[in-house]
């Protein structure tokens, strides 16, 4: 079965707004055209198996959380369920939106589009045929309109605009209550906010002033519409819509002026205070504002990445403080008004900051620039990347997060790697450096340099983790050092061309090294780093790869194949002609079609999967492909991304964006935008004319399998994809016979045939069972079902025993039986090690993490009891001398019991 898309890692936000979850522990991040879910409380990030075919600019989160309407840059929705994980209803609202937000009660939402505001009705809990029902079409700013808010009871929502207003709008039609545009402002509306319970607004505007507005009148003074005046209307919007193509539900129409007869004991509205953020004088956007309401506080971010904190409505700043030099580009509270999540889409940056506390929850940030290498960690816990921003970032595998990023490097990161033991990490750099991080104190101990300064664009690590090799790319040289003393030990020259890859032999001491100069050089670091084989090629060579037992040698060629090499013998054992299976993309200013180009594009990056049968290549594509190596046939293509906001997406021209001067693309439209700085010149309407709009290549830079077997990554523009045959529910049973249902699987072992349940519970493979019959067995029967245990089951049960101790609590019981099935069948497990090693290492990854976070525990509570009973013992010798010996040997005897 092939693995399921279970993350994306290396990007945790890019554009468009973050909510926070109703619990508050979680926060909805979009990430180019899915979207992440950040568990704070747990310390996890799962990102949905979903896609939208843009980036996402909008989400907008029912109030009970179980549903998020996702929608992106052309206005393409998706209505999402949270808990299912799935996509319920596709909607096209035709143009980009600006907004979206679900009433209190959840019964309704409105969506902000050009200088419209469109009220629908919210999705239920059944099922229905158009999920997105259209009520009410508000009509009143003259420019786009830009936020929402509701009022908490759902009578009212306020809507802000670029033209510098703000509306008032009702959900439903009130008497007294008539839409006109509230101004004040000298600046296009940023936010606007109810006071709770009231219909009191404040209104910020992108100049950094805010406006305090009171309302005349409360919430329940709201006087509904006389039946007969609404029936009227209904029928005239009726009317009107059966002369439109397309329904816009019952339109309403605010005045922006009017006259004093229509505003006559109706809701009215006056500006009490007007506050300005910017006191020094200095000019500076306001990019995103929150407030929560039931704590009376205001976030509010700008573009040089400040961010202020007021309580309202008196104004008083509770701190400042930067936590970018990039524009704040959203800003979310949670429902405690503990937490503010901040997101900066210039770096990438996530931010959750707790307030009051003055400290951070969450600080997360992806590579600025696209990552370019990654390498597993030997247990599979741990995966490292290198970018061309010059960061090394260390992510755990588990949870999603980067715990550690290493800044010494200068330049772009080519390569990295781990060593064996897995605690150091080696990258090499274009600064003409190959540094070495220690994994336990978070520091480079080692610096290795070249004798002339060079460019590496390769590294490779030997089994023992003692030789370091890294490829120059400038002066066609290898170089060599020694781990241990940071010495150059050997400078490898006989190449003509740049080196490309670099891969050391997993069993012998021998370095495969692959260049621009069509030609595979193998040297034998046994024999004074003497050249043993020279492998001559069609093309250039782009990347080399050992198999995992070290028989056989993958080499990519610019050709677009993949050749297959008995190195011992020099004898070529197959090829895969690749080019067709990469099906390039065509690009938005490309002149021949994907066809032709595909003709010119190769593998840039290989990977053996870890039982050494299939192998896995990725390219400049949006195709990853896994071939198997024995019968060398593709078993599978992988799409890393459906996102059209990527360049070289579209397989074919589309003749809609072609005119007569040529392709639409060639027009840039990014004149500044909105993330532009405002310049306040003559004729200039908005943003930096300097600013150019760009789309990114898709691409696949580097690949890497799991040394579990259960997964594998790839580093791409989209970031750190993980694909793993762990994640979804899938029914793959095992020489299924007609006998093994659960009712007869549950009945054997209510008659204690425990071996045989096993055996049944496997034979259907479904995880649920199989954990409950194994959980069935006392642990004093865990040593004979295991003795009885049929060989071929005892590495399904092994397989099983790692995955459960990801996630069961059961942990002395499942040691029980990790401990009785290897000591049993030990021996004959070790004749199958080479194809048991993935079972094998994922066992140990899964032990060794509880193992770590237990040990921690265990010191805690030993110096926790070494220092009560060193107080008890203080205070032993200040009692009187009265107190018996008995007592003092019994508290010795308690001490023990406790160490």
């Amino acid at each position: 079965l092939p693995p399921q898309f279970s993350g994306l890692l290396g990007t945790v936000y890019r554009r468009g707004n973050l909510s926070f979850t109703r619990d508050g522990n979680s926060l909805i991040s979009p990430v180019g055209n899915r979207i992440s879910l950040f568990d704070l409380k747990n310390n996890k990030c799962e990102t949905l198996p979903l896609a939208t075919r843009l980036n996402i600019v909008c989400v907008g989160l029912s109030p009970d959380g179980s549903l998020a309407i996702l929608v992106d840059e052309e206005g393409a929705a998706l209505l999402v369920s949270l808990i299912g994980k799935c996509v319920i209803h596709q909607f096209y609202f035709h143009k980009p939106v600006h907004s979206v937000s679900f009433s209190p009660d959840g019964k309704k939402f409105v969506v902000t589009k050009d200088n419209l505001a469109y009220l629908y009705h919210a999705p239920g809990k059944k099922r229905e045929f158009n999920a997105f029902v259209l009520d009410k079409t508000y009509y009143g700013p003259y420019d786009e309109t830009t936020c929402i808010d509701w009022t908490d009871d759902s009578k009212c929502f306020a809507v802000g605009s670029k033209d510098m207003s703000t509306w008032v709008f009702g959900a439903e039609r009130w008497a007294n209550l008539i839409y006109y545009s509230l101004g004040g402002h000298k600046d296009v509306i940023v936010a606007c906010f109810f006071e709770e319970n009231s219909l009191d607004l404040y209104t910020i505007s992108q100049d950094a002033a805010l406006c305090v507005w009171q309302c005349d009148t409360e919430l329940d003074g709201l006087k509904p519409m006389p039946p007969k005046d609404a029936a009227k209307e209904k029928k005239a919007a009726e009317d009107d819509e059966e002369l439109l193509e397309e329904p816009k539900g019952e339109e309403i129409h605010g005045k922006a002026d009017p006259s004093e007869q229509e505003t006559r004991n109706k809701v009215k509205y006056s500006r009490v205070a007007k506050y300005f953020f910017n006191k020094e004088g200095d000019f500076n956007n306001l990019t995103a504002a929150a407030y929560h309401k039931k704590t009376h506080l205001l976030v509010t971010g700008f573009a040089s990445g400040i961010f202020h904190l007021h309580e309202l409505p008196d104004f008083n700043l509770i701190h400042s403080l930067s936590i970018s030099d990039q524009r704040i580009a959203s800003i979310s509270i949670n429902c405690t008004g503990d937490w503010i999540a901040f997101g900066c889409s210039g770096l990438g940056q996530l931010l959750v900051w707790e307030w009051q506390s003055e400290s951070y929850v969450l600080k997360q940030q992806g590579h600025f620039n696209s990552m370019v290498s990654l390498a597993y960690s030997p247990d599979g816990q741990y995966i490292v990347t290198g970018g061309e921003d010059g960061k090394v970032k260390v992510w755990n595998t588990s949870s999603s997060f980067c715990f550690v990023t290493f800044t010494e490097h200068n330049s772009g990161v080519t390569a990295v790697a781990f060593t064996s033991t897995g605690y150091v990490v080696l990258s090499a750099s274009l600064d003409g450096t190959v540094r070495a991080f220690d994994l336990h104190r978070y520091r480079n101990f080692r610096t290795f340099t070249s004798p002339r300064p060079s460019q590496f664009s390769c590294l490779a690590v030997d089994s023992s983790g003692e030789i370091v090799a890294a490829g120059s790319q400038d002066s066609f040289e290898i170089f060599i050092w020694s781990m241990q003393s940071g010495r150059l030990l050997d400078v490898l020259a006989g190449h003509e061309g740049p080196i490309s890859s670099l891969s050391f032999n997993p069993m012998k001491c021998v370095l495969a090294s692959a260049s621009w100069d069509k030609t595979v050089k193998l040297w034998d670091m046994l024999d004074s780093w003497r050249t043993k084989e020279t492998f001559m090629m069609n093309s250039d060579v782009l990347v080399v790869a050992f198999r995992p037992d070290g028989k056989e040698l993958a080499v990519a060629a610019l050709n677009g194949q993949i050749t297959f090499w008995d190195h011992e013998n020099a004898v070529q054992t197959g090829s895969i002609e690749g080019r067709h299976d990469l099906q390039m993309g065509r690009k938005e200013l490309d002149k021949i079609t994907a066809k032709q180009s595909a003709k010119g594009k190769s593998f840039t990056t290989l990977c053996y999967s870890a039982d050494g049968q299939s192998i896995l290549a990725g390219g400049l594509s949006k195709f990853v492909c896994i071939y198997n190596v024995k019968e060398q046939i593709l078993m599978k293509k992988f799409e890393i991304s459906c996102n059209h906001s990527l360049d070289a997406m579209e397989e074919y021209l589309d003749r809609r964006k072609m005119t007569e001067f040529g392709s639409m693309a060639l027009i840039d439209e990014g004149g500044g935008g909105d993330e532009g700085v405002a310049i306040p010149l003559p004729g200039v309407k908005r943003g930096d004319m300097s600013y150019r709009h760009f789309k990114p290549e898709i691409r696949v830079t580097c690949v890497r399998f799991c040394p579990t077997g259960r997964s594998w990554a790839a580093t791409t523009t989209e970031g750190l994809l993980l694909y793993s045959l762990d994640s979804g529910v899938i029914f793959d049973p095992f020489e299924l016979d007609i006998d093994v249902t659960p009712s007869n699987i549950r009945k054997t072992l209510s008659q204690k045939e425990f071996t045989l349940a096993i055996v049944m519970a496997f034979k259907l493979n479904e995880k649920k069972l199989i954990q409950e019959v194994i959980e069935a067995v006392p642990s004093s029967e865990v040593d004979v079902v295991c003795s009885s245990l049929p060989d071929l089951y005892v590495e399904k049960l092994l397989e099983f025993l790692a995955s459960a101790f990801e996630t069961s609590c059961h942990l002395e019981f499942y040691l029980i039986w990790a401990h009785k099935l290897l000591m049993l069948h030990g021996q004959k497990l070790k004749t199958k090690s080479v194809k048991l090693l993935p079972v094998i290492q994922f066992l140990q990854k899964s032990i060794q993490r509880h193992f770590e976070d237990v040990s921690k525990l265990c010191e805690w509570n030993i110096y926790n009891i070494k220092y009560a009973l060193a107080i008890s013992q203080q205070r032993g010798m200040k009692r009187p001398a009265e107190e018996t010996p008995g007592d003092e040997e019994e508290l010795d005897s308690d001490s023990d019991y406790l160490m």
